[in-house]
């Protein structure tokens, strides 16, 4: 919702002086929130509608075992055969002095009025998505990410032109920093921060949480349980059961399974996880093509394998490489910043990975997902007649 605001604002700035003339729109921060709330509120109350109806009784509070099969929720014991936990995540503790400032991401999804200065700690998807929006809303933002590497879970060179895109709207990241401490005086927060040898000082009026997140097990009582777990969630097999407690399934971000902590993944997971409990174990995750999306402007996608992972497989296969800034599908919108990186393997002509920098892909990385799911070829993909102009038919060419 909120990135959609941020779009209309990126795309007139690209646009102005390009056939049309900026009359200085802005994002009214407390209508948008209003906006986000008409469709965010509801969700919650429908949903346990949904359940009633479907004969499931909900019970409200913090959850945690008393035995292997048994629960306590508040003041309610609850005797059961089996259990899912899927409890999802929660931000990670970064055990710096003045933790307790930072802001969580679903607070900076509440707030009624957007700080001046905004500094996101970390360099992963909550930070990149939320900088993008709150620079276009006006705000000054920096982000701040102790690695040589953010979004590490996309193509560099792509995160690279990324980086040039932000820049060039005011977003200051800035990489090998490690945040020490945050302090709070009358006026601002100020995040004490090192560079190497080098220590450095930031004041802001708002410090984002965006360095992790982990699984939200950890008053759930699991040795209680005998449930064994890990730093990725709970201990699960092929069947996303538990591997010391046959009574326990586990699914989504509470899981230490093979798949992406992504929304999709924890629904399939979920029907997996729940498919087995009721009919046995007959049933597991396809983590085969999954793919994942930064909601940046412009946003960043990606598919199947990376060149780095490809390499260590030992595949033999070609890159095809291209900035696209130049194609006509971004021309015509004034995208100054896109490209893409398609990963086609050599024997077999097979798609191995795709990744996406531009206008609409996290749409266009939906075929090239299809195309690694059912092993579809590069030939297969260029044979295709695509609607013309469009974003799609810029597939045949990457191919």
């Amino acid at each position: 919702m909120l990135v959609g605001a941020a779009e209309v604002i990126d795309w007139n700035n690209r646009m102005n002086g390009n056939g049309i003339t900026s009359k200085g729109i802005e994002i009214d921060w407390p209508a948008l929130m209003r906006f986000k709330r008409m469709f965010t509120e509801p969700v919650p109350k429908s949903t346990e509608q949904g359940f009633s109806r479907a004969g499931i009784t909900p019970f409200h509070g913090r959850a945690h075992f008393i035995d292997k099969t048994t629960i306590k929720v508040g003041s309610d014991t609850l005797d059961t055969r089996y259990v899912i936990i899927a409890t999802g995540a929660e931000p990670a503790r970064l055990a710096i002095l003045g933790e307790e400032h930072l802001t969580t991401s679903d607070q900076f999804l509440e707030l009624e009025k957007l700080p001046r200065r905004i500094i996101f700690v970390g360099g992963g998807y909550i930070s990149f998505e939320f900088a993008h929006v709150a620079a276009r809303a006006g705000a000054q933002v920096w982000i701040l990410h102790r690695g040589a590497r953010p979004l590490a879970g996309f193509d560099p060179d792509l995160v690279n032109q990324l980086l040039q895109a932000m820049q060039e709207i005011g977003i200051d990241v800035q990489l090998n920093i490690a945040v020490q401490a945050i302090e709070k005086d009358s006026r601002h927060l100020i995040v004490h921060a090192s560079k190497g040898d080098t220590k450095q000082v930031f004041k802001a009026d708002l410090v984002v949480h965006g360095a992790g997140r982990v699984p939200e097990i950890g008053d759930l009582d699991l040795e209680k349980a005998g449930i064994d777990y890990e730093k990725r969630g709970v201990s699960v097999n092929e069947y996303l059961q538990s591997v010391s407690n046959s009574a326990v399934y586990a699914a989504g971000d509470a899981a230490a399974s093979g798949g992406l902590p992504l929304t999709p993944v924890a629904s399939m997971e979920g029907g997996v996880a729940a498919a087995n409990l009721l009919e046995g174990n007959h049933h597991n995750p396809d983590y085969t093509a999954v793919p994942t999306v930064a909601f940046t402007v412009p946003p960043l996608a990606s598919v199947g394998l990376q060149e780095a992972t490809a390499r260590r497989q030992g595949l033999k296969f070609k890159t095809n490489r291209a900035d696209t800034s130049g194609w006509y599908s971004s021309r015509r919108v004034g995208m100054k910043y896109s490209g893409y990186k398609v990963l086609v393997e050599e024997e077999s002509n097979r798609i191995l990975g795709a990744h996406l920098l531009g206008l609409h892909a996290e749409e266009v990385i939906n075929l090239f997902t299809m195309a690694i799911q059912f092993g579809l070829r590069a030939d297969d993909l260029k044979k295709v007649r695509y609607s013309y102009p469009s974003h799609s038919d810029d597939i045949s060419y990457m191919v």
